[in-house]
């Protein structure tokens, strides 16, 4: 697979166009080291952000992060290549992705190791950091995508109900969403 490498940036030619769209809405994020790589899968999830393990003797602004895209993802019977989804889809997708990062950029080192034993045992601290990179991505612009995101999953016949259903527990939903933008949108 090629790869592009721009500035701090890692990204496989196939998805660079919709990579480079999502990080236009985090300018913030330009000088930070972010490698996105095409797995074959990963386990309960589409796509994962998270600090390499480097972060732990690098300086606070020296952190470098993954973003892992699972290559196909299956919900029930039904497989679907993660590079064929609409682009918006795409888009929101990495946008979530880049909120966790932006996340994790606010943490220090040992909140970022607390953070991430919690996420794994805690069904609160799931909800609070997927709530987070939704509200972070909102905040950057991105509900349109987001927005299609949720749509591509929630009204979906061919998606489980119980993936629809951890959509639903976990997100922000495109209610709160839209009540996100009017507040943005008030002087």
């Amino acid at each position: 697979m090629l790869y592009l490498k721009i500035m701090s940036k890692i990204i496989p030619n196939i998805i660079k166009e919709n990579v480079n769209k999502a990080l236009s809405f985090y300018p913030e994020l330009s000088d930070i080291s972010i490698a996105f790589k095409i797995k074959k899968n990963i386990k309960k999830s589409t796509m994962q952000a998270q600090p390499k393990w480097n972060f732990l003797w690098k300086k606070r602004r020296k952190k470098s992060y993954i973003i892992l895209i699972s290559n196909k993802f299956k919900i029930e019977n039904q497989e679907f290549n993660t590079l064929d989804i609409p682009s918006d889809v795409f888009i929101g997708w990495i946008g979530h992705e880049l909120g966790h990062i932006m996340d994790y950029e606010n943490r220090s080192k040992l909140n970022l190791i607390f953070f991430g034993i919690k996420y794994l045992f805690s069904h609160k601290s799931i909800k609070e950091a997927e709530r987070t990179a939704d509200t972070f991505a909102v905040a950057h612009g991105m509900a349109k995508y987001i927005l299609a995101t949720k749509d591509f999953i929630l009204n979906n016949a061919s998606i489980a109900q119980h993936y629809k259903a951890r959509i639903i527990k976990y997100y922000l939903s495109p209610e709160e969403i839209m009540e996100l933008v009017n507040q943005q949108s008030l002087p």
